[in-house]
């Protein structure tokens, strides 16, 4: 019988995470849970297509729009399950149990968030995260996502969306996500370069603005300006 599990992971200029994001997936492999990586990437012009294909991951390529890539990734997969990651998050050990455990259920999982940062603002802004994962049901992409091919396909798929492609899955799985006992540990450098409490306004501030029907391209510029 072949793993269940196809690995999607979404990059763009990843040469430095990605190598971690994949160590972090051999407990996988061990237990015979991982049937492939793939990395489905957004024109990447420093060492992120050798190092995928160095630790045996399937290239798919197109254009950047982190949704997109995700559509085109998942698309390729040949997994009963998907676990949909970003290349800066690491799960932490065990997640493998646990990823074996929720197998048995209909409804899609996601992790704990962490950040590899010590200190008082990383753990506020996580802490903030999970309870708004938790009370809200929207989970961001550097939780994870774990789903099922069938339930993946009922709701629709990710969209090609540049951004905010996590929080659309999340309204269309409404009431068929479960928070895993594990934790994905993702990089901090974004919000230590624009200042935690700025970083994280924005973040608030482009979801609200993204419920109330703003145009996700307008978001996308604004969200990256620096």
């Amino acid at each position: 019988m072949r793993a269940p599990i196809s690995v999607v992971i979404p990059t763009l200029n990843a040469q430095t995470s990605l190598a971690g994001c994949a160590a972090a997936l051999v407990e996988g492999v061990e237990a015979g849970l991982i049937r492939e990586l793939i990395v489905s990437d957004g024109g990447s012009n420093d060492d992120t297509q050798q190092i995928a294909l160095g630790i045996g991951a399937e290239w798919v390529s197109g254009e950047a729009s982190r949704g997109g890539q995700l559509k085109r990734g998942c698309s390729a997969a040949q997994g009963v399950w998907l676990l949909v990651l970003h290349a800066d998050t690491q799960l932490e050990a065990g997640w493998s149990n646990l990823a074996a455990a929720h197998l048995q259920r209909q409804d899609a999982g996601y992790f704990r968030l962490k950040f590899a940062s010590a200190g008082l603002p990383a753990r506020l802004v996580a802490g903030w995260a999970n309870l708004r994962s938790k009370l809200f049901g929207v989970p961001y992409g550097d939780q994870g996502l774990l789903i099922s091919r069938a339930l993946y396909d009922e709701v629709g798929g990710f969209s090609d969306m540049p951004l905010m492609e996590d929080v659309a899955m999340a309204r269309a799985l409404k009431g068929r996500l479960r928070a895993l006992d594990g934790v994905a540990v993702t990089s901090a450098e974004k919000y230590e370069r624009a200042g935690w409490l700025r970083r994280g306004a924005r973040n608030l501030w482009t979801l609200l603005r993204y419920f109330a029907g703003t145009p996700v391209d307008r978001l996308a510029l604004h969200y990256r300006k620096p």
